[in-house]
């Protein structure tokens, strides 16, 4: 197994405050907006969607995985993620994150083993640990052609 990989997506602006959202080799394409609570518009995916998803997906692909090592059956898994944003010294951000997974099991035998094979899918989901990551900014300005004058 690598020890580092890649991931990449791509965004371009559309006009007003939304724009598309896309990744090479992975269909379809997704509209967002920022919130409606920043001049979006309403119904539309926004980022802060994608934050909250992309932690309710880590979860449940770290938790199989997980119990899939361990031999660990289960019926089926939910996940919701409630984040939550607020106005701090230099902008907003989001606060608190809350992790509400909903795990079926076969019987009660299973009850605290899923419990535990949750906490730990917490802690090992890459998302969630990577909330404080490194941001590298490498910006790149450039000039819009000038339309030729008639």
């Amino acid at each position: 197994m690598e020890s580092s990989y890649q991931f990449e997506s791509s965004a371009h602006w559309t006009g007003g405050r939304q724009g598309v959202v896309q990744c090479q080799g992975v269909e379809p394409s997704i509209q967002f907006s920022a919130p409606p609570e920043f001049q979006g518009i309403p119904g539309v995916w926004n980022p802060e969607h994608f934050f909250t998803s992309a932690i309710a997906t880590c979860f449940i692909t770290t938790f199989q995985a997980i119990a899939s090592f361990s031999k660990f059956g289960f019926a089926g898994l939910e996940v919701y993620v409630e984040g939550t944003v607020e106005k701090v010294e230099g902008g907003f951000k989001f606060t608190q994150v809350t992790v509400r997974p909903k795990l079926t099991v076969a019987n009660e035998a299973d009850r605290e083993r899923g419990r535990r094979l949750l906490e730990k899918s917490e802690k090992a989901c890459l998302i969630s640990r990577s909330l404080q990551s490194e941001i590298i900014l490498e910006p790149d300005v450039q000039i819009a052609a000038v339309a030729a004058q008639i």
